[in-house]
């Protein structure tokens, strides 16, 4: 492996930064209307320019990856802008375990890894008719909160989920993923954890609102109205 690739967009920048500091060659496969943006960067080497990510399905871009030895970090857009098969038939090498994807790009999936994994995650409604609080309704894979809403109760979902569909953002129910809306402070650990040499290494923490959030402030004010906000700490994993 002599060069790292990654999609520009998402932490593009963090990735070859940290490639190009590590002495690997670095490639970005970058959409032609954003080319203005990365060309501000010298660690960026070469630049594999499309009209669309999916081109990297393309037999052109993989033998452009191939000629440079390259190796794919994915990353969020991976799994926005293609489907898991897509990603699956890929043919340059991705960096980890590209089947694990499929777990990322599916909420229910996700779900049962982290219950497996014992962690205490807020409970999931199997469907609208079981709202009777302060519900999240989250889209599946990496849609970096577009088309997310929150709804106190069936009616109130289901003018929400109607008006998502009537903008094409989805088409049904499937699209999306229910879960009871969580009261408390927001987190989103970076880690990287090497099974080679054991070691865990913490990069940094931020703010990610989905489930969690840390102030009623950030909740419209109609859902506050409509629901008893107390929180009851309802999390799976919990004794009664």
């Amino acid at each position: 492996m002599n060069s790292i690739a990654t999609l520009g967009s998402h932490c593009a920048l963090q990735v070859l930064k940290g490639a190009k500091d590590e002495g690997f060659k670095t490639i970005l496969v970058c959409e032609k209307r954003r080319e203005k943006l990365y060309r501000r960067f010298q660690f960026i080497d070469e630049y594999v320019l499309v009209d669309s990510f999916k081109e990297v399905l393309d037999q052109k871009c993989s033998n452009i990856l191939k000629e440079n030895n390259a190796v794919i970090i994915p990353h969020g857009t991976l799994i926005a802008q293609m489907s898991s098969s897509e990603i699956e038939s890929i043919k340059t090498p991705i960096f980890g375990n590209k089947w694990i994807l499929r777990w990322e790009s599916d909420r229910n999936m996700k779900e049962k890894l982290m219950v497996e994994s014992k962690l205490k995650i807020p409970r999931s409604l199997q469907g609208p008719s079981d709202i009777k609080g302060l519900t999240i309704a989250k889209r599946h894979g990496a849609a970096g909160g577009k088309g997310y809403f929150l709804a106190t109760n069936e009616e109130d979902y289901t003018k929400k989920r109607d008006k998502l569909v009537r903008e094409g953002i989805i088409k049904g129910d499937q699209d999306l993923y229910l879960q009871e809306y969580a009261l408390g402070v927001s987190a989103y650990l970076q880690y990287f954890y090497s099974e080679l040499s054991g070691e865990l290494e913490f990069f940094g923490v931020d703010r990610r609102y989905e489930s969690d959030i840390d102030g009623l402030g950030r909740i419209p004010a109609q859902e506050q109205i409509d629901v008893d906000l107390i929180p009851s700490f309802n999390v799976v994993g919990n004794s009664p």
